[in-house]
């Protein structure tokens, strides 16, 4: 038997979609399949470039599908920008690796300010090159600056006749060495502030564009590349001023959901060889999962991993049922980039805690999850700055809430065209949210919802009485402590909400709020070592730490679920 919350490609079809984006799916899963486990992990080990998936994916036609919105896709009435078919491929990537996700990932971003453009010119010319099979990269960070658009080094100098000449580095660019269409961030040399910010389209096959390098020691090419009096012509222009500023922002707010599907993919493939080795594996003259300890540990694993796919998932109806009036997902987005990705962190660690030096062997799957799940809270802005912009939203989420009409299951077949015309990346503060009390409250019968909502109105109460100071507001470092909790508190949002969409199991639901708990203490012990932390705070932390309610039973039937996986799902030799 299979377990339905994880993807197993031997009955993976995804019939909740349209038949075309559940045969290009399929195809995908069969593609990796029948090049096998072992191309997978040689390919990876002697770092190839994956050309031969991107000649799969061209002869499909598999980005052009997912990746062209409906009013550029020429009357197909397949191609949309459907952001639930797109996480679905982002899991699968994730699952076979991060190189084939990330290739992926980089095309999504460098669209993105194409898409947001009215330059006609240029939305026919990136839509050609998907048809053709190219792949696109997202010319905006810097060596020196990173992403810091603020500081950007790339200077346009007018050419007299309507155009450019630019000239200046791109660092960390993925796709830079073969992308058809690069979108490329820099401000005009004769244009002081924000008014002088641009964004045009590069080809990384045009002679004054040069190609330094690989910056990475890896499968993918995440390159360093120099434009030298690269012409830019009125026509390759995307946006100016504060727009072209926008643009960037939206399409990482685009870009980075993705994050949280590899870091599933990545999770999924590596429980499964974890629990079958571990499983199947006689130390000491017992079966290693007979250990407490063991299955402590992957229970926790799935545990987790199923909070990660539940949040994300319901995180995808509230991105497809934006609007100008429900921005609602600017929260939830970087709640996917910054919780769930470091949970996966925290999954492949349990596993690893029980596979050991297994974990190290080169033709594992787990040896590359191990590396590659790191990357992920690092991209598309650190933990850190994703923490912090998720605190903008906590007095209005957490005090001021507002009517909105219900968020259906959104893996209906539509374009999802609002991502490409965001607006202003400004208001965040203003933003107001439904009562997140009544998914709590829904399921207050869940003995660890119950407890876990204690320590939710609890922070509530802190805010209220005892909110940071003036010096407090200033020291980053102790508001990340008081964000985690916050972070919390709509992770367990989201997660009740898919698990009432979803008739999820009642003892995996309360196997995920028993972990909820401890999270939430083991944060408030955090705060209450904060040296920014007055007596108050450090007082009201120490009343919050809670122990879950504890269920033996409960756990040995989760357990069987984690069991049950060993040997569902190898791939092929």
């Amino acid at each position: 038997m299979t377990d339905p919350l994880l993807l197993n490609p031997h009955t993976y079809d995804p019939t909740q979609l349209d038949e075309r984006s559940r045969q290009l799916l399929r195809a995908t899963v069969d593609w990796f399949e029948q090049r096998g486990k072992q191309a997978l992990v040689d390919s990876y080990n002697r770092r190839d470039w994956y050309g031969d998936f991107l000649d799969f994916a061209a002869k499909e036609g598999l980005f052009a599908t997912f990746l062209t919105p409906a009013a550029d896709g020429g009357g197909d009435p397949d191609k949309r920008w459907d952001t639930a078919r797109n996480a679905a491929l982002s899991e699968i990537l994730g699952f076979y690796g991060l190189g084939y996700w990330y290739t992926w990932q980089v095309t999504v971003l460098g669209l993105g300010p194409v898409w947001q453009s009215g330059n006609a010119a240029a939305r026919a010319r990136a839509a050609e090159l998907l048809d053709a099979g190219h792949v696109m990269a997202f010319g905006l960070s810097e060596r020196s600056h990173g992403a810091d658009i603020y500081s950007t080094d790339l200077l346009l100098t007018p050419d007299g006749e309507g155009g450019f000449r630019a000239n200046g580095s791109k660092y960390y660019i993925g796709n830079g060495n073969v992308a058809g269409l690069v979108s490329v961030f820099g401000r005009r040399a004769d244009v002081e502030g924000p008014e002088g910010y641009v964004f045009f389209a590069a080809d990384s096959r045009h002679p004054s564009y040069h190609l330094v390098r690989n910056v990475v020691n890896a499968q993918m090419y995440v390159s360093e590349f120099r434009l030298a009096d690269y012409p830019v012509r009125a026509e390759d222009v995307l946006h100016t001023g504060k727009a072209a500023f926008d643009a960037a922002l939206n399409t990482v707010n685009v870009g980075k959901f993705n994050l949280c599907t590899a870091s599933i993919g990545i999770c999924e493939h590596a429980m499964y060889e974890a629990v079958t080795h571990a499983h199947n594996r006689v130390l000491y003259g017992r079966r290693v999962t007979d250990f407490p300890h063991v299955r402590r540990e992957l229970t926790d694993a799935y545990a987790r991993l199923v909070a990660m796919k539940l949040f994300s998932d319901r995180a995808v109806d509230y991105f497809r049922s934006a609007g100008p009036d429900d921005r609602r997902y600017l929260l939830f987005n970087p709640m996917t980039k910054m919780k769930v990705t470091t949970e996966g962190e925290k999954v492949i660690d349990l596993l690893w805690d029980v596979i050991a030096a297994k974990g190290f062997e080169a033709d594992t799957y787990f040896d590359k999850a191990a590396k590659d799940i790191r990357g992920l809270p690092k991209l598309e802005g650190t933990v850190h700055v994703n923490l912090a912009l998720i605190l903008k939203f906590m007095a209005n989420y957490l005090f001021q809430p507002a009517e909105h009409p219900p968020v259906p299951t959104r893996q209906d077949p539509a374009d999802d065209e609002f991502l490409f015309r965001q607006g202003p990346a400004r208001g965040l503060g203003a933003i107001r949210f439904h009562d997140w009390r009544a998914a709590y409250d829904a399921h207050a019968h869940v003995p660890n919802v119950g407890r876990f909502r204690e320590q939710a109105d609890g922070l509530c109460a802190l805010l209220a009485a005892h909110a940071p100071d003036e010096n407090q507001q200033r020291d980053l470092d102790f508001l990340l402590a008081l964000g985690q909790l916050f972070a919390l508190v709509v992770y367990g949002q989201l997660i009740l909400e898919q698990a009432e969409l979803t008739s999820l199991d009642g003892d995996v639901l309360d196997e995920i709020f028993d972990l909820l708990v401890r999270d939430f203490s083991a944060h408030t012990t955090e705060l209450h070592g904060k040296t920014a932390t007055t007596e108050e705070q450090a007082a009201w932390a120490l009343a919050h730490i809670r122990r879950p309610v504890q269920d033996a039973d409960r756990t040995a039937r989760v357990w069987a679920r984690v069991a049950a996986l060993s040997g569902t799902y190898e791939m092929r030799p």
